[in-house]
């Protein structure tokens, strides 16, 4: 259901900042062009978007802040806002944690089992749980290595 909701208004931002959309495109399609992600990150993700994606993800409201660097209240006053549009370096964290999702939901099939694998200390990441290396880029490409790996059975 989230997923639909997700496609719904993937659709309807792309529509309201490009001329030409895919008819019908879909939240797992956006994020496999990246085009649209360049577009998107440098319009800002609305708050709207950003709810959505927050119910998607296996991420508490705690580590959205983290992520974000904005603290938990500032979250929640966006929310109240809701006409908040995020800046483009926290759009672009949105679109990485959204596909760091991704993968791990294809690697794990379900959030329980993704959110668990998350904050289990792994020894292939340095003995780091792969939570806490997804703040910065550098560590969320070490994660999407590491569940690509998995995805491919290869396992360190």
């Amino acid at each position: 259901m989230v997923e639909n909701q997700l496609d719904r208004h993937i659709e309807a931002f792309l529509k309201l900042n490009r001329k030409e959309v895919p008819k019908g495109i879909t939240y797992a399609e956006f994020l496999e062009d990246k085009m649209l992600i360049i577009l998107a990150i440098r319009r800002g993700i609305p708050y709207s978007l950003f709810d959505l994606i927050q119910h998607y993800t296996p991420f508490t409201e705690k580590d959205w802040a983290n992520f974000l660097d904005v603290s938990t209240k500032s979250l929640q006053r966006y929310k109240i806002a809701k006409e908040h549009q995020f800046r483009s370096i926290h759009s672009e964290k949105i679109i990485e944690m959204s596909e760091v999702t991704k993968v791990g939901l294809d690697v794990f099939g379900s959030s329980d089992k993704l959110r668990a694998w998350l904050n289990t200390p792994n020894f292939a990441l340095g003995k780091t749980m792969p939570i806490d290396l997804l703040k910065d880029s550098y560590g969320k490409d070490l994660v999407m290595g590491e569940l690509i790996r998995i995805n491919h059975g290869i396992l360190v």
